[in-house]
């Protein structure tokens, strides 16, 4: 149906807002390397030591950037009602990571917000179309599926051998804008992780002349949406041993043909390379990103360098 909207809207009719303790969350091990209970997305989780690291580490990760960067606000418009986010759900590791971390913050009562996940299918050719609805239902995940053909959209407009990415990322943050004012959310929830972040940082660097990633909260154009990257401080690494771990249903992200040899995955291999030879770099880039000095770099509209006199010494009698 091209151009077209077909949308579903489930609900289960108990949602675990993660405040009462379950069955489930009563039973839990006590010792800290024993399987965790959890979500129903946790179902067959491994037992292991190093999954129940792994998952601790991602959740600590995912809850300092949130309090870091104040992503949860006070009741929606003063009404007492909880937050609503909209988390964006593509089918890839990423997505399917952050959905699966923020429901176990809101199991662990950590994370005092109602989540609706969405999809956005945007008319690529072989889009396996029941995979989403299929595990978001049998995981008992509140979630919108939408049509919309921006795939004839994008490659209508867009010259052959140019890249599609920058024209489709914008068709699909305007669609999904729109739905989570339609869904009543304050919040579009977005899967990038620590290694998005960076690799933006450096294509802006090298190809844009400017200091600029992608912020952990951001303000839309129209005021009226917040757009949250939960999963800041997160390692790609950690993401993909995450989704392995809980066999999330993967949708391959080359569907639209997607070109080889873009940009970003140029920065991709410059930042593997460097945290090869170099290991924690990754970190460190990171943290100064948080760790700026205007007075050190070049910029007039961040620092008033016309301002700077010297001082008039003091003369000893």
């Amino acid at each position: 149906m091209p151009g077209g909207m077909n949308e579903t809207l489930q609900t289960p009719d108990v949602q675990d807002t993660g405040t009462d303790p379950s069955p489930e969350r009563e039973a839990a091990p006590a010792l800290a390397d024993a399987m965790e209970a959890g979500p129903s997305l946790y179902a067959e989780a491994p037992s292991s030591v190093s999954f129940n690291k792994l998952r601790k580490r991602l959740i600590r990760n995912v809850r300092q950037a949130i309090e870091d960067f104040s992503m949860v606000g006070p009741a929606a418009g003063g009404t007492g009602k909880r937050p609503r986010w909209l988390v964006a759900l593509s089918g890839g590791k990423d997505s399917y990571g952050l959905l699966a971390l923020l429901m176990d913050l809101q199991w662990r009562g950590m994370l005092p917000v109602d989540l609706i996940a969405c999809n956005l299918d945007q008319g690529q050719p072989n889009f396996p179309k029941h995979i989403l609805p299929d595990y978001l239902t049998a995981h008992g995940v509140p979630h919108r599926i939408e049509y919309r053909d921006t795939y004839s959209v994008v490659t209508s407009k867009v010259p052959e051998g140019a890249t599609y990415c920058a024209l489709c990322s914008r068709l699909r943050r305007g669609n999904l804008y729109r739905i989570a004012r339609e869904e009543g959310c304050e919040a579009l929830v977005l899967g990038h992780h620590r290694d998005d972040i960076l690799e933006t940082f450096f294509l802006n660097f090298f190809h844009g002349g400017r200091l600029e990633a992608m912020p952990p909260k951001l303000l839309n154009d129209d005021g009226d949406v917040m757009v949250l990257r939960p999963m800041a401080y997160c390692a790609e690494e950690d993401l993909a041993r995450f989704a392995e771990a809980l066999k999330f249903p993967i949708i391959p992200c080359d569907l639209c043909g997607s070109q080889d040899g873009l940009q970003r995955n140029a920065m991709k291999l410059m930042i593997g390379d460097i945290e090869r030879r170099m290991p924690g770099r990754k970190d460190s880039m990171i943290r100064a990103l948080s760790n700026t000095r205007p007075s050190h770099l070049l910029d007039r509209s961040l620092f008033d360098f016309a301002g700077l006199t010297v001082q008039s010494r003091k003369v000893d009698t």
